[in-house]
């Protein structure tokens, strides 16, 4: 599906209505179903993946109810074990899908089958599958590392030590943290460097939310005690700083002026959240009041050298309205990166160079140069996130036309459809 962006005849000025963080609505969704009562979660996002984990856990005996014209779902939590002994559970193309459901079934002494798409039985799961199997977990077949397997759970994990090491991520170390107040001894976590810290925070954070402390020893050691109990709450998903960053971008390349609903900045616990840092710097201006959070653009963006380690999510907005800042814009200290940001950064100075921007990168750093993009067709290498740029970028440059711009769905389904309707000034809902 090919999509031509219109050109913003005006600086931009609406009200949108973002939806919830997937981050923090995947860990809000785990810890109600291990907590001791019925939980009410809002303002989620009801996007594919969270369907799948909701069905995961119906399949599991957890009652849930789900309203997606709402945006709420109603959890009865199991107290840290699974009402059904035996599931089947699909868990398509979602590698966190994947470790938040095995982690979830290991506390429970059952058989769970465990099965995905064509592209995840591909992708080995060897370090969580290793570091269940030395808390006394089973698989069968009994060497395996893909998908499909069977997961025999068991009534108590054994604790102990566990080093997250280069081969593990943020993924891993939360589904391991949520599950480890139900273990016979003390879990100790020590985080390589490449686990991204600030999303371990988010976990640990909401884990006191429900009533479950994770101990600090030092910087990348934690420590959580036991026993401990989750206890019911009722929560809501703050707005996705992901797919807000795009709408706050559309603003500031324009001039003009975009409001979301209300959020407390300093309280936010996502690190993208920090993107609005970096737009504040290149000179736009940031409200927070009882109706809604606003970002105000500038007459001219100022170009910046920034360090984006913790929330480099966020980069190809940044990236996007780069060419319209009054000087460079370099973005460092992406790594150590994984193979997805180093596929989005190549991408992204293939695409800048094709619309005649100047573009020069390092290990980990690019550099952005001003310039006037030209129009043309973006091929978006099956990424949401460079179709989502792009659109930034279509904006200001006239002819810009998206290839594939369906990918957009997985981050955001209604993403193009708002986007049209970003130059009329109304209240639009994502």
């Amino acid at each position: 599906m090919q999509l031509t962006i219109r050109t913003a005849k005006a600086p931009i000025q609406a009200n949108v209505i973002i939806p919830g963080s997937k981050n923090i609505a995947y860990r809000a969704i785990i810890l109600s179903a291990l907590a001791d009562g019925v939980c009410e979660i809002s303002g989620l996002q009801v996007s594919e993946n969270i369907k799948l984990l909701i069905a995961a856990l119906r399949e599991l005996g957890i009652v849930t109810q789900l309203d997606e014209a709402s945006r709420y779902c109603i959890i009865a939590g199991g107290n840290g074990k699974l009402p059904k002994k035996q599931a089947t559970l699909w868990c398509h193309d979602s590698l966190t899908l994947s470790y938040l459901l095995m982690a979830i079934c290991s506390a429970t002494s059952g058989v769970y089958y465990f099965d995905g798409s064509a592209s995840l039985r591909e992708r080995p799961l060897t370090f969580m599958m290793n570091t269940l199997s030395r808390q006394g977990i089973q698989f069968i077949p009994g060497d395996s590392q893909k998908m499909p397997f069977t997961l025999v759970g068991a009534d108590t994990l054994e604790g102990g030590e566990v080093i997250l090491d280069h081969t593990a991520n943020q993924h891993i170390a939360s589904a391991l943290l949520m599950i480890a107040p139900f273990a016979r001894s003390p879990f100790t976590f020590t985080l390589h460097e490449t686990v991204n810290q600030s999303h371990i925070d988010m976990t640990c954070a909401m884990m006191a939310e429900f009533g479950v402390l994770v101990h600090r020893i030092h910087q990348r050691q934690l420590m959580v005690p036991v026993p401990q109990r989750y206890h019911a709450k009722d929560y809501v998903v703050e707005p996705d700083f992901a797919i807000a960053a795009y709408f706050f971008a559309a603003a500031a390349v324009t001039g003009g002026e975009i409001t979301i609903q209300p959020v407390k900045l300093a309280q936010s616990k996502q690190p993208n959240a920090k993107f609005l840092t970096i737009l504040e710097k290149m000179g736009c201006r940031i409200r927070e009041t009882k109706t809604g959070l606003t970002l105000s653009g500038p007459a001219q963006l100022q170009g910046i050298e920034v360090s984006m380690r913790d929330f480099a999510d966020t980069f190809l907005a940044l990236a996007a309205i780069a060419p319209f800042a009054k000087s460079p814009v370099r973005i460092s200290h992406l790594g150590p990166l994984r193979q997805k940001e180093k596929s989005r950064m190549t991408a992204m100075k293939t695409e800048l160079t094709k619309m005649g921007i100047q573009v020069e990168t390092g290990e980990d750093w690019i550099k952005i140069f001003p310039g006037s993009p030209l129009g043309g067709v973006i091929n978006t290498h099956a990424d949401a996130r460079i179709a989502m740029a792009a659109a930034i970028i279509g904006l200001k440059a006239p002819g810009v036309i998206i290839d594939d711009a369906k990918y957009a769905e997985k981050t955001c389904p209604e993403f193009f459809s708002l986007w049209e309707k970003l130059a009329e000034p109304l209240n639009i809902s994502a």
